[in-house]
């Protein structure tokens, strides 16, 4: 026998020693607890424990939480700073001259400038084209030359009125496949070999400039800080919304634009080209009830101080692929107060932060090996100022704070300020930074927070965001107590879990708008090359008013009594993605109260999602700047109805009789589902819609096949809002 086979088959070190304590880990793991395992893990990872000296049952058994990772948004502290992040707001507007440029993408509503991709000169004119996003986006609204806002003509030469009078012309392409090329700069480039018709960019936005120099008297003038560094604001990413059925994930010609968190997220993990390319069908299918409910509180609109409502969670930024898509993620995450979870087959469990108890578990003394809990934080540690930082459009899309959160008793005992910012930059609503901050300040409040040893028996805890303690024995401070799992990992070595957790507060979706919601951020003024300030709109508010409504607009007042405010509208579709032509409203005698103009539009389409923009006319005529487009759904009702009363289901050979009955108020609608028990309303299939009055009663059949069904009946408003749940009714056929 060789020396070479002989030697081979010695057994490792490490073989010695798992054989050795083979049946003092499996003891160690398994007991204390009679409780089933999820089957959904068993066969996965198996041959991994198998090769450490562990018999199949005992591997199997083990591999069920190898795949467990639950994490959570990193905004504020050490690991915050430590983490990575995408680049900062303010970093997009200028274009990036690279020989090899990372490739952008981006998600909801961006200002950005992308990275040249040629920048050649020749005679009088300078040719630039600048890749914007590595992938189709739904457009481009705004231009701006270095901090100069421009808008175009026809042809694409911007409009006179600021230093560069005509002397640039600005194209774009949304990044289709096939794209074209660039006519007027491959025209002038092709015959050198420079720039041909074969350079089109198929699948990547961009942007194409022409800049024609003047003479040597007004050069100056005309380009004051040198080339232009030309950036825009871009409606970015379409993403697959998994509650419209219309929409198709295997069709991206099906999705829409959106700035909702939750399907940004899910964009994110499973079709974007630069993300975590994960299997949708693995990934989000298998928990697709518990992503829709998700991105459905995102949209839920929360009160605002002055009136109206926003959407609770929305989300938008860009990264470039020199960071790990996880720095992407961990910006969604902080966005919505987010919490993601693998499971072991690979499905995603999404959370955003608003508390359910359908998602807490419980964890006893039996499902706890040991622990680490910090009561209380050194000095060095201490924070008792919060202060939310997030992206501002008004300020050009920069980053801005908002009003801080502070404990003054903490700050006297200390002898002073000890601040610590929240990092939302993918957040570009004050009120939403501010909510988010909140929820972060109460966290740091209760100053409880440690690591959790679990076994295998709380392995359903490791999938939950929250765990309520019982264990007397092993934390009698906290029994009783909800924790939240900030991050959870497999650890063999500590039995089984280990669980970072923080106390939850439990008063974290408290909010009341006069009180928390604040101030907005301070707007140094911003002036055109004409000295007219650009408006900042401080609320908008769709009102109600019989079958019809209007626009109430609420802009800072300017302190100017020459300015005449004009507001302006749109549809953000007219069609086929398309916006509609943009309405003019003058008010010629404002009455400013409060440092605030408040304005009412005439009647404006109902229940249509609307573009607002608001400038200001200067005594000689001259329009100013128009401000950032705020988005608004003209509702002509808001008022939810009420539940459908008397749902019943018969069965009479196979065929199912459905009956249902609009309550006495405002519907107008009854839509009729048919599913599973395990189905949500949300994800069953219609099998009806009717157009009813008060105190209607529909009737309908339907034959399902052999099985047990779940019948729902929900109700519409005349504005498509929906009653908060449904009326349902379980058979079987």
């Amino acid at each position: 026998m060789s020396l070479k086979v002989g030697y081979e088959s010695v057994p490792t070190e490490a073989d010695h020693y798992f054989e050795q304590h083979r049946w003092e880990w499996q003891d160690r793991f398994l007991r204390g607890s009679t409780a089933l395992y999820d089957p959904i893990f068993t066969p996965l990872f198996t041959s991994l424990f198998t090769t450490l000296g562990f018999s199949a049952t005992t591997a199997a058994l083990l591999g069920a939480g190898a795949a467990a990772i639950a994490t959570t948004a990193l905004a504020i502290g050490i690991q915050a700073l430590l983490a990575p992040r995408p680049p900062k707001p303010e970093d997009g507007k200028v274009p990036k001259m690279q020989s090899v440029p990372y490739r952008w993408w981006g998600v909801g509503r961006n200002r950005v400038a992308g990275a040249y991709m040629l920048w050649e000169a020749v005679g009088k004119k300078l040719f630039a084209v600048q890749a914007i996003a590595g992938h189709r986006i739904k457009s481009i609204n705004r231009y701006w030359l270095h901090d100069d806002e421009v808008t175009l003509q026809g042809d694409g030469t911007i409009n006179s009125g600021t230093n560069y009078n005509t002397n640039v012309q600005i194209f774009s392409r949304l990044g289709l496949v096939p794209e074209t090329d660039y006519p007027a700069i491959t025209s002038a480039l092709s015959g050198q070999g420079v720039w041909s018709s074969n350079h089109r960019g198929d699948g990547q936005a961009s942007l194409g400039m022409i800049c024609t120099s003047s003479n040597a008297e007004k050069q100056q003038k005309r380009f004051p800080y040198g080339p232009p560094q030309l950036s825009v604001e871009a409606d970015m990413a379409l993403c697959w919304d998994f509650r419209d059925p219309l929409q198709d994930p295997e069709n991206p010609a099906t999705w829409q634009w959106t700035r909702n968190a939750a399907l940004i997220m899910a964009w994110h993990q499973c079709f974007n080209e630069f993300g975590h390319k994960r299997d949708y069908t693995r990934a989000i299918l298998p928990v697709l009830d518990m992503w829709q409910e998700e991105a459905d509180v995102c949209d839920e609109l929360v009160p605002l101080a002055g009136g109206g409502n926003e959407r609770r969670y929305e989300c938008n930024g860009f990264d470039t692929t020199e960071n790990d898509p996880k720095a992407a993620t961990n910006a969604i995450l902080a966005s919505c107060d987010g919490w993601i979870c693998e499971r072991g087959d690979g499905a995603l469990l999404f959370i955003v932060g608003k508390f359910r108890e359908k998602y807490l578990t419980t964890l006893t003394d039996a499902d706890i090996v040991g622990h680490q809990i910090e009561y209380d934080v050194l000095f060095e540690d201490e924070c008792n100022r919060l202060i939310p930082k997030f992206c501002y459009p008004a300020i050009g899309y920069a980053t801005s704070d908002t009003d801080f959160f502070e404990d003054t008793p903490a700050q006297l005992i200390a002898g002073r300020v000890l601040a610590q910012e929240a990092n939302y930059q993918w957040v570009q609503q004050w009120r939403q930074a501010r909510r988010l901050g909140k929820r972060d300040w109460l966290r740091l409040q209760q100053k409880v927070t440690g690591q959790i040893n679990v076994r295998l028996s709380g392995i359903n805890s490791v999938y939950s965001r929250w765990v309520k303690l019982e264990a007397p024995k092993m934390l009698p401070r906290l029994d009783g107590a909800i924790v939240e799992n900030r991050k959870s990992v497999l650890s063999l070595l500590q039995g089984g879990f280990v669980m970072d957790i923080m106390k939850h507060p439990p008063n974290i979706d408290a909010w009341s708008p006069s009180i928390e919601e604040g101030s907005p951020p301070a707007t140094p003024p911003r002036t055109d090359a004409g000295g007219i300030p650009t408006p900042v709109i401080n609320l908008v508010q769709a009102k109600p008013n019989g079958n019809s409504v209007y626009i109430r607009v609420v802009i800072i007042d300017p302190d100017d009594e020459t300015l005449i405010p004009v507001i302006r509208y749109r549809l953000a579709n007219a069609g086929s993605g398309t916006p509609g032509p943009w309405i003019e409203q003058r008010f010629p005698n404002p009455v400013p109260a409060g440092g605030f103009i408040d304005m009412s539009t005439n009647v404006v389409p109902s229940n249509q999602l609307l573009d607002v923009q608001a400038s200001f006319i200067a005594s000689d005529g001259d329009y100013g700047n128009w401000s950032v487009t705020a988005n608004v759904t003209a509702t002509v009702d808001p008022t939810a109805p009420g539940v459908p009363v008397n749902m019943t289901t018969a069965n009479a050979s196979g065929t199912v009789t459905v009956s249902a009955k609009a309550a006495n108020d405002n519907t107008r609608y009854l839509i009729f589902k048919r599913g599973t028990t395990g189905q949500t309303f949300t994800a069953a299939t219609l099998i009806g819609q009717y157009n009813v009055t008060a105190n209607q009663t529909i009737t309908l059949t339907d034959t399902p096949g052999t099985g047990t069904w779940k019948y729902w009946c929900g109700a519409e408003n005349i504005s498509g809002v929906p009653s908060s749940t449904q009326a349902s009714s379980t058979i079987t056929v």
